[in-house]
C-alpha cells in the first residue's frame, strides 16, 4: 500500500438539479479516521460515493482532491453498509471478486491470510447465508482490505449489527485499517465519537466540525467524555429534520 494521502472537499454538493449541502470545507487527515455524521437523507452516502469515485446523479461544484496532488481514482476502496456479498459465492470468492471483475488472477494466498487474521479461515468455503451478521461484516472488511487502497470509505458498515458485535467490529476495523485514510459515514453518535480523529455534523447548510474528546481513538464506549459527547450529539441530531 502506498502512503495514504489526506483528502480535501470544498464546494457545494448537488443531487441532480437540487443542492444537498452548501459551503463544504472538509480536510480529511492523512492516515486518520474522519467521520461524517448526520440524519438520514442529508447526503452522507452521496459524499462517500463522491470520494470513492462511483457514478451517480450527483456532483460537487468545487473540488475533491488528495493532499499529495495525485488523482484519487484507483486509490479508494468502499465498504457498503449492507456488505453486498454475493449469496451464491463462497467467502473466499467474495473476498477476491474485485480481481475477478477486473479480469485478473485472484491472490488466493493473500485472501486466505486476511481471512485468517479476521478469524474466518475455517469459513472460506461457506456461503454468506450460513454466516452470522458479524462474520459477514468481516468478510466484507476482508474484501475491502485485499484491494490494498490507501483511502477507504466505510458507509454505515456496522449499522445492521447488535450493539456488542458492533463495538467488536469497530475495534477490529480500527486495528485493521491503521495507517489508511478512512472516511466513516454513520448516523450513530457513539460510533463517531469512538472512532474519529476528526468528525463533522452534516446539514444542508454544510458541515460543522465537532470538538472530540482529547483521547486517542478508538475510545472506550464507557468513558465519561465519550458518553458526554454522545449525549450532546444525540441532542443536536434530535433537532435536525431528515431530508
Amino acid at each position: 500500500m502506498s502512503a495514504a494521502p489526506g483528502v480535501h472537499l470544498q464546494g457545494d454538493l448537488w443531487l441532480g438539479d437540487a443542492p444537498l449541502m452548501r459551503n463544504l470545507d472538509l480536510d480529511l487527515p492523512a492516515g486518520g479516521w474522519s467521520c461524517l455524521l448526520g440524519p438520514s437523507g442529508v447526503g452522507k452516502s452521496t459524499l462517500g460515493r463522491l470520494v470513492a469515485g462511483l457514478p451517480g446523479p450527483f456532483g460537487l461544484h468545487g473540488a475533491c482532491v488528495a493532499s499529495d496532488g495525485a488523482p484519487l481514482q484507483g486509490r479508494v476502496a468502499m465498504m457498503a453498509q449492507d456488505g453486498q456479498l454475493l449469496p451464491w459465492a463462497s467467502v473466499l470468492h467474495n473476498v477476491t471478486i474485485g480481481a475477478r471483475l477486473r479480469g485478473q488472477v485472484p491472490d488466493g494466498a493473500r485472501a486466505r491470510a486476511l481471512l485468517a487474521e479476521l478469524g474466518l479461515d475455517a469459513l472460506a468455503h461457506r456461503r454468506p447465508a450460513t454466516l452470522s451478521g458479524g462474520q459477514r461484516q468481516r468478510v466484507a472488511l476482508a474484501r475491502t482490505l485485499i484491494e490494498d487502497c490507501p483511502v477507504v470509505v466505510l458507509d454505515e458498515p456496522f449499522s445492521a449489527l447488535d450493539a456488542a458485535t458492533r463495538l467488536a467490529m469497530q475495534d477490529l476495523a480500527a486495528r485493521m485499517l491503521t495507517g489508511r485514510t478512512v472516511v466513516l459515514i454513520t448516523h450513530d453518535p457513539l460510533e463517531a465519537v469512538r472512532l474519529a480523529d476528526r468528525a463533522w455534523l452534516l446539514s444542508p447548510d454544510g458541515a460543522d466540525a465537532l470538538d472530540l474528546p482529547d483521547t486517542h481513538a478508538p475510545r472506550s464506549y464507557s468513558a465519561p467524555a465519550t458518553l458526554a459527547m454522545q449525549a450532546q450529539l444525540l441532542a443536536r441530531l434530535h433537532g435536525m429534520h431528515p431530508a
